[in-house]
């Protein structure tokens, strides 16, 4: 039985309700394990699925980059959706960066109880493209090759689009203890999303089924700053239910896992339990 296997089975005889963790690109499941711990204690049952083909662990993923390759938005968004088809109860559902795009996405199809999307990548109709966000997805986009490989970051390359917002120590720590390669795929698919009409990169902002949602971009994000996060705030805001905008001032990308996560933990999960 695998780790999200007993996380599913935890929760459904415990009646509890699940909370469903997204994690983004360059990133596994571990990045969310402080959170995990948070929301267990608050009474919610943690379910940190990777995306299809995660290894268990940062020094694996290294070691084998080739696995996460080719994987795109549909097929990521369909394997949690079918996580979430396992669960008895309707879940909360929290992801970061594209795992906030496929938060959005999720909720669009009406399979949360309630969403918080944190600095999450845009979706078609998102139309800022702010230099900040085109400087940190270079290392994929620079060469159309990347669309099917897997794309580590140098520490430069996670300092800018990462870990600006702290020291140059705590960003070596961040960058050893959770970087991995990332599939190049979904950024290629979020930068053309406005030019292509069948997209996957597209969320249902107007099913009534959505839920509430909560969105959390930071201050000085630069892989997505304040403009695509008031976009997609703006887009959801077509949805009769409840959506919520708040931006953590001093923040980066690095947001869920810096020293400062617990403020948006606790961010969160104030909005979940208004709801879950």
């Amino acid at each position: 039985m695998t780790t999200v296997d007993a996380q599913i089975e935890c929760a459904n005889a415990a009646g509890r309700t699940p909370v469903v963790f997204i994690h983004g690109l360059w990133l596994l499941p571990s990045s969310w394990d402080r959170w995990a711990e948070v929301f267990e204690e608050h009474g919610y049952a943690p379910v940190t699925p990777g995306w299809p083909d995660d290894p268990d662990t940062v020094e694996e993923a290294n070691a084998h980059p080739e696995v996460f390759a080719g994987k795109t938005i549909a097929q990521v968004a369909d394997h949690y959706a079918a996580v979430i088809g396992r669960l008895d109860r309707k879940p909360a559902v929290i992801g970061h960066s594209f795992g906030g795009l496929l938060t959005n996405i999720v909720a669009g199809r009406g399979l949360a109880a309630v969403s918080v999307a944190i600095a999450p990548a845009p979706f078609r109709g998102v139309l800022p493209l702010p230099f900040s966000a085109l400087r940190a997805s270079a290392p994929v986009l620079s060469n159309p090759a990347n669309r099917h490989r897997a794309v580590p970051l140098t520490f430069e390359q996670f300092r800018y689009a990462f870990a600006n917002a702290v020291s140059e120590e705590e960003a070596k720590h961040l960058y050893e203890t959770y970087a991995v390669p990332a599939p190049g795929a979904p950024i290629f698919q979020a930068a053309t999303a406005n030019l292509n009409p069948w997209t996957e990169a597209r969320v249902d902002t107007a099913n009534p089924e959505r839920g509430p949602l909560l969105i959390i971009g930071g201050e000085r994000d630069h892989t997505v700053p304040r403009a695509i996060t008031e976009a997609v705030y703006r887009r959801q805001q077509d949805n009769p239910g409840i959506t919520e905008f708040v931006e953590l001032p001093g923040r980066g990308h690095a947001i869920t896992i810096d020293e400062g996560w617990r403020e948006a933990a606790e961010t969160a999960l104030a909005f979940v339990r208004r709801f879950a």
